[in-house]
C-alpha cells in the first residue's frame, strides 16, 4: 500500500525481483486500473500473480475493518482470501473481476464519494448562510441520520466535525484530490457516459484552491462593460 504511480511501480519491480514463481503480490493502494492490468500481465509472464485490491475505510478501517474490492484471477483470490477476511468487516470484501477490476471499482467508488461530499457541502453551506434562522448544523446532521433518506456515515462524520467546530472556522476551504476523481471523469468521457455531478464535484475542488478566480474577474469586467454593473476594486 504505497502511493500510486512511480512509488507503486518501483515497489512492484523491486518485489518481483525477490519473490518466487507461484507467489502473489497484492496492490492495496489506489493505482490506476490500466496500470494494474499492465502490471498483472507482465508479472504473469514471470509466474507471479498480482491482485489489485481497492481499499476503502480511511483511518476508521483500523477500528471497523476495510471494504476491499479485489481484482485478479479467482483461484489466486481464493488462495489468499483469509487475508481479506481478516482485514474486512462481515461481507466487506469481494472478488469483483479480472485484473484491474478491483482498482476500477475503487476508482468509481471515489468518484461517487466526490459527488456525495459536494452535495453535503452545498446543503450545509446554504443552511449556514441563512443567518436569520441561526441553525445548529450539528443538531441537523444528527437529526438527518435518524431515518432520513440522506442518512450516511459521512453525515455522522459531519456531525462530529460540527461538534468540534460549529462554524468550521479553523478549517481552510482548500480541497485536494488524490487522482481517482480525475480518472473517473476521464473514463466517463472515454465511454461516452454522462457524469455531470461527479465532473462538477471535481471541478469544485479545483476552484477551492484558488485564492481568487481569474474567471470571476473576467465575468465581473464583462458585466461592467456591457451593462455598467458595479465592479469591486481591490
Amino acid at each position: 500500500m504505497v502511493p500510486s504511480g512511480g512509488p507503486t511501480e518501483e515497489t512492484i519491480n523491486l518485489l518481483a525481483a525477490l519473490v518466487q514463481e507461484g507467489d502473489t503480490l497484492i496492490d492495496g493502494g489506489n493505482s490506476m486500473y490500466k496500470d494494474s492490468v499492465r502490471r498483472a500481465q507482465a508479472l504473469k509472464e514471470k509466474g507471479i500473480a498480482l491482485l489489485d485490491a481497492g481499499t476503502s475505510g480511511g483511518i476508521w478501517g483500523l477500528e471497523i475493518g476495510y471494504c476491499l474490492m479485489v481484482g485478479g484471477e479467482e483461484a489466486v483470490f481464493q488462495q489468499v482470501e483469509p487475508i481479506f477476511k481478516t482485514l474486512a468487516p462481515e461481507n466487506g470484501y469481494a472478488h469483483v473481476g479480472v485484473s484491474g477490476a478491483g482498482h476500477f471499482v475503487k476508482m468509481v467508488h471515489n468518484g461517487i464519494e466526490y459527488a456525495l461530499l459536494q452535495g453535503y457541502a452545498e446543503g450545509f453551506e446554504i443552511m449556514n448562510a441563512k443567518e436569520a434562522f441561526n441553525l445548529d448544523l450539528q443538531k441537523i446532521a444528527h437529526l438527518w441520520n435518524q431515518g432520513s433518506v440522506i442518512r450516511s456515515w459521512l453525515l455522522e462524520l459531519a456531525e462530529d466535525a460540527f461538534k468540534k467546530d460549529p462554524h468550521l472556522s479553523s478549517v481552510r476551504g482548500y480541497v485536494e484530490d488524490s487522482g481517482e476523481g480525475r480518472w473517473t471523469v476521464a473514463e466517463a468521457i472515454e465511454n461516452d457516459v454522462p457524469a455531470p455531478v461527479i465532473t462538477l464535484s471535481l471541478l469544485e475542488r479545483f476552484r477551492s484552491r484558488q485564492e481568487e478566480s481569474f474567471g470571476a474577474k473576467v465575468i465581473a469586467a464583462l458585466r461592467n462593460e456591457f451593462g455598467g454593473h458595479g465592479v469591486k476594486k481591490k
